[in-house]
């Protein structure tokens, strides 16, 4: 597991990445920790690079990785 990047988001605070294991987590300010099983490594970059990460995580993440646990 690779360290925590804190990100600037509204809803937000930290996201993780594990490339073997091809697990998200992310660190929402008010529900917690989540970990999404199978998102491919450039998910992960185009998430952490997106202007807004939450309206990347509803858009792209939600919808398509929906193996997802609370941590």
């Amino acid at each position: 597991m690779t360290d925590w990047i804190f990100v600037d988001s509204s809803n937000i605070e930290a996201v993780s990445y594990d490339a073997p294991n091809m697990e998200l987590r992310v660190r929402f300010l008010k529900s917690g920790e989540y970990v999404i099983r199978g998102v491919p490594v450039d998910v992960f970059e185009a998430f952490t690079s997106a202007d807004s990460k939450g309206s990347y995580y509803n858009r792209v993440i939600k919808p398509n990785y929906p193996d997802v646990s609370k941590a």
